[in-house]
């Protein structure tokens, strides 16, 4: 028989059973959420890790991207300032505009520039010598070229067209009464000239296009045959280039302190110079004088150009 107050004790069992499975229950729904709560962060954090992945991916994609496109871009107009060089090279005659840009060469442009040009080349006892220092010096000159030499040294006309060097003509000869004749001995040499400076480099399409008379283009006992020359040039497309400045190389110079004076005193303070020089094999001082030139150029405020630059 059961007394009020064991009634009393199994109610009262029965109530704290109930919250202790409550508050188990609740225990292990907490437990649950916070397992669920963490699953949930972990896999958001996942995630997020992923999308940072993703979009650290996107983002070097996009500027791998653009430094392909970059260099595509620069890829092409490096071919295309080939391919133009090239149709430079290969044009029989000079346009009316590029015969002006020569014929203008002197005159003022708002910056100081510097032509280099070498005459009565190549050889090997010192072209190779002023190859090497203009390419120390990233410097590309103009090369009047003799063909009486030219063609015994066919590997150093190459190699001042593979350098970027303007490779021009300067006659066969050298010999004023065999040149100056009449008109038409001058475009024998200058022919005879192109066809071997053609043979050296294997193209048949290269024209130089641009005459230096031996002993200049005025003056002298030759000076009416070379007017007229000039001007039959210059309707068939051909340039002549003489200079306004130069070392006196060729004329009775004989120490680099000379060398280098004169061309201190012809350069004065003109904006835009052509410079005579020459590479024959007795010119080794020209080799030896050119460093001294060249910083004094520098120092000077001068940039230097070749025919390409302004063509």
């Amino acid at each position: 028989m059961l007394y009020g107050y064991d009634l009393v004790q199994i109610e009262e069992g029965k109530t704290l059973n109930k919250k202790k499975v409550f508050l188990t229950i609740l225990v292990v729904i907490l437990v649950i959420a916070v397992i669920v709560c963490g699953i949930g962060l972990a896999i958001i954090k996942i995630n997020n890790k992923k999308e940072d992945e993703q979009l650290k991916q996107f983002a070097l994609s996009a500027v791998e991207e653009q430094k392909r496109l970059q260099e595509e871009e620069k890829i092409k107009k490096e071919q295309l300032r080939i391919e133009e060089e090239q149709r430079k090279k290969n044009q029989i005659a000079f346009t009316e505009e590029q015969l002006n840009a020569i014929e203008n060469i002197y005159e003022e442009t708002g910056e100081k520039r510097v032509f280099l040009t070498f005459d009565d080349g190549p050889n090997m006892s010192v072209t190779p010598f002023i190859l090497d220092l203009l390419k120390q010096e990233n410097i590309k000159a103009t090369f009047f070229v003799l063909g009486s030499r030219a063609q015994y040294n066919p590997e150093l006309i190459q190699r001042e067209y593979n350098e970027g060097h303007y490779i021009a003509n300067h006659s066969y000869s050298h010999v004023y009464r065999e040149i100056y004749q009449d008109v038409d001995s001058v475009f024998d040499e200058y022919n005879s000239t192109e066809a071997i400076i053609q043979d050296a480099l294997g193209n048949p399409n290269y024209h130089s296009k641009l005459f230096r008379f031996p002993g200049g283009s005025t003056g002298g006992y030759y000076r009416d045959v070379k007017a007229e020359a000039v001007e039959a040039l210059r309707d068939n497309g051909i340039a002549s280039l003489d200079w306004n400045a130069l070392s006196r190389d060729a004329e009775g110079a004989k120490t680099v302190e000379e060398l280098v004076q004169n061309v201190i005193d012809t350069v004065e303070d003109k904006e835009s110079v052509v410079i005579l020089m020459h590479d024959a094999a007795d010119k080794i001082l020209t080799y030896e004088a050119l460093p001294e030139i060249i910083q004094y150029l520098r120092d000077n405020g001068y940039s230097f150009k070749n025919i390409y630059d302004i063509l």
